[in-house]
């Protein structure tokens, strides 16, 4: 009997090769080449389009079809669905898309199933029509999470400032529910209810019995998915996958399966503490830069519409931090970095970062020890974002450099306020807050959005702000916010 022929299929790009290779050749990961059964090869469709072809028809004898002007194609306005939270909205770009295609991806037990039971009460309650698939928990295990969403919270599980209230979802236990994970019965429910909004938890468990492999493979996934997206298109269901990630944080599966979907959300923060961040990495309809903010509660998943007031009210008034004005897409945010330097008996000395670029704090400590004489090359240092934040922008590099500074000399960094001495005749001093870009000869480099990022902190009374436009270089800024004392 013949052997069946196989193919090794890289897991991470889907690169294909007739061997097994340590090193996939396409993207160069270690240890991704796995086996696969090759698929039958499609005949009659092949052929170069080149000699033999005439005007209206190909060498082959398909008919070619006739180019539209840009400016002969309608683009009717479409009207979004609206999840009912507004960080989602704020993210998706206005709600979501009928038709669309959006994959969520996030770490084990981060949130993700409890965010879209409460966006799909949410919408079940508007009057739209929904579809829970789930492929890894059955029916009962979701019921119980919906009725903890259903269940109003007690007087003290609310949260203070402008947070929105925890109301209970009685519709989210209205929600239809499918737990399976065979494709074609899937296919064949969606067509039958005709779902406005349909969540697939999630497409690593869907199996199409039709091809080889296992669920969770780069044929089954790649296919499940072009599957569902064909659906979805068909029928206008705004459908929403749910993806698993790697060891190192990445979408799992095919790199063809972010190619294929209109968006892609991630769901981001650490399941030890309660904030968690919604980001979209990719977005047809919407921008890329904005993200939601939500901290998990008894009863779910709770939006905080004013993050700064949680971060402002709980930062630290000591040696070590500062508050950083950052931006999230369109929304400036104030978040507090902490910093902590100590002698160390290793060399080289630790680096240890969390919500910020490992690289960035190397370039930092470079510059404050080139061009502020500030050297920590036998100190170990710490930089914390508090509250599992990540800021990625060049903005935070000043935050970085006056939390270290502060934390090396064991001063509280302080800026007189501007309405001059209080009560008692001393200087006002008030929190630091800053922002800017260090450069590699000292400098301080302005950043985007400098006038939202400063009225963001005078809403808190933060009237000292550490910026470029003040403070030129970075000693400058140093000697504003760290004055020597005595």
């Amino acid at each position: 009997m013949a052997r069946a022929a196989t193919v090794h299929v890289c897991s991470a790009c889907a690169h294909e090769s007739p061997r097994w290779l340590g090193q996939c050749p396409g993207c160069g990961a270690w240890g991704t080449i796995t086996e696969e059964r090759a698929s039958r090869p499609t005949g009659g469709r092949g052929g170069s389009p080149s000699s033999g072809a005439t005007r209206g028809r190909s060498s082959s004898g398909v008919p070619a079809a006739t180019p539209t002007r840009l400016r002969d194609v309608t683009a009717p306005r479409v009207p979004r669905l609206r999840t009912g939270l507004v960080e989602v909205d704020r993210v998706l770009g206005g709600g979501l898309v009928p038709g669309s295609l959006v994959l969520l991806g996030g770490s084990p037990g981060i949130g993700k199933s409890t965010l879209l039971n409460t966006v799909l009460g949410h919408l079940q309650g508007a009057g739209s029509r929904t579809l829970y698939v789930s492929g890894e928990e059955s029916a009962a295990q979701v019921r119980l999470r919906a009725e903890r969403l259903a269940v109003p919270p007690s007087s003290g599980d609310g949260g203070a400032g402008q947070d929105a209230d925890p109301v209970g979802l009685e519709s989210a236990l209205d929600v239809p529910i499918l737990a399976e994970t065979d494709l074609p019965t899937v296919i064949a429910t969606i067509e039958a209810e005709r779902p406005d909004v349909c969540v697939i938890d999630s497409v690593q468990t869907m199996h199409d019995p039709d091809l080889s492999g296992a669920p969770g493979s780069v044929s089954q996934v790649r296919e499940v998915a072009g599957r569902l997206m064909e659906v979805a298109k068909r029928l206008d269901v705004a459908t929403v996958l749910v993806g698993h990630v790697t060891k190192e944080g990445a979408l799992a599966g095919p790199r063809v399966l972010e190619h294929l979907v209109d968006c892609v959300l991630q769901f981001e923060g650490e399941r030890e503490r309660t904030y968690r961040t919604l980001r979209a990495s990719k977005n047809r309809f919407g921008s890329t830069n904005e993200a939601g903010v939500f901290e998990m509660r008894g009863a779910g998943l709770v939006e905080v519409l004013d993050p700064s007031a949680r971060f402002v009210g709980e930062a630290t008034r000591a040696a070590g931090s500062v508050i950083l004005c950052a931006m999230e897409g369109t929304r400036p945010l104030l978040v507090e970095v902490q910093a902590l330097v100590s002698p160390s008996e290793l060399v080289p000395p630790r680096r240890v970062c969390n919500g910020i670029d490992r690289n960035r704090l190397a370039l930092v400590l470079a510059v404050l020890s080139r061009h502020a004489g500030l050297s920590t090359s036998t100190h170990d240092v710490f930089v914390n974002v508090v509250g599992g934040v990540r800021c990625d922008e060049p903005g935070a590099d000043l935050a970085v450099a006056l939390a270290v500074a502060s934390a090396a000399r064991g001063i509280v960094p302080t800026i007189p306020g501007p309405s001059g001495p209080s009560e008692n005749g001393e200087p006002e001093d008030l929190p630091v807050a800053c922002f800017g870009e260090v450069g590699l000869t000292g400098e301080l480099r302005g950043v985007a959005h400098a006038d939202r990022r400063l009225a963001e902190a005078r809403k808190f009374g933060l009237g000292g702000v550490v910026q470029p436009e003040r403070q030129p270089t970075l000693r400058d800024a140093l000697r504003s916010a760290l004055p020597r004392r005595g």
